[in-house]
């Protein structure tokens, strides 16, 4: 077991928010406008007859051409061995200026070999987070370069890749994996479609930066669910923000 957890703490689970580029439509380089109302064509209802740029606001946040990070919450195992107890030692990066939050962030990739490891991390996380490094013109951190290297090259988990089996038809939430395996719900006070609006019209950060957090936890237990681990396993979190 003491090896098991020790090989735990090479895995650095990992969450972000995302919010739009900007606040309104109108505040975007007319460049990007013009790209803007030619994806809205592509992601507004066939049915429906909407106004230009109108979508903006609920959906670039998830387009990195569109949006930017505004939280990076990363947790990792720690087994202490002399006390013969595991900890879950949490941070989050969240910064007034995306290109500071992806700094510091890509400064703690430099210090380890980690696996990442987010839940759907592979179609989202981890690409949303590889282009908006690169807009900062920040040099690609080694776990996150993935050209040219073979799968097995790759250090990438992600939990829903994981559910699946290989049933690639299946998408499966966070939510109800915490759910099924009885695990505390992430989605106290706000949920991913509410995090916009806590940025730009509540200028909450810090409660963004909560609900990040409290993914990246539930996304662990979940990888110790898939381990056959019991649920009652005494694990002490230890939160470390991003000023220290």
């Amino acid at each position: 077991m003491v090896n098991f957890f020790n090989e735990l703490s090479d895995i650095l689970f990992l969450d972000i928010e995302t919010a739009s580029q900007e606040e309104a439509f109108e505040a975007l380089h007319p460049r990007l406008q013009e790209e803007w109302l030619k994806k809205e064509k592509h992601i507004q209802s066939k049915d429906s007859e909407i106004e230009p740029g109108s979508l903006f606001f609920n959906k670039a946040g998830i387009y990195a051409e569109f949006g930017k990070v505004i939280c990076v919450s990363v947790g990792y195992f720690h087994f202490v061995e002399e006390e013969n107890k595991m900890e879950f030692r949490t941070k989050s990066f969240a910064e007034e200026q995306e290109y500071d939050t992806l700094t510091a962030f890509v400064e703690l990739l430099h210090r380890k070999k980690w696996i990442l490891c987010a839940h759907n991390g592979k179609e989202f996380d981890f690409p949303y987070l590889s282009r908006r490094i690169l807009v900062n013109r920040i040099p690609l951190p080694e776990p996150l370069q993935i050209a040219g290297k073979k799968p097995w090259e790759v250090r990438h988990l992600d939990t829903l890749e994981l559910w699946k089996f290989g049933d690639y038809k299946h998408y499966t939430r966070l939510e109800l994996l915490a759910a099924i395996f009885d695990i505390p719900t992430s989605k106290e006070g706000i949920d991913g479609s509410q995090v916009n609006e806590a940025y730009y019209h509540k200028k909450n950060l810090e409660k963004i930066r909560e609900y990040c957090l409290r993914d990246v936890l539930v996304t662990a237990q979940i990888y110790l669910a898939f381990q056959g681990l019991p649920p009652d396993l005494e694990i002490e979190i230890i939160n470390k923000d991003s000023s220290e």
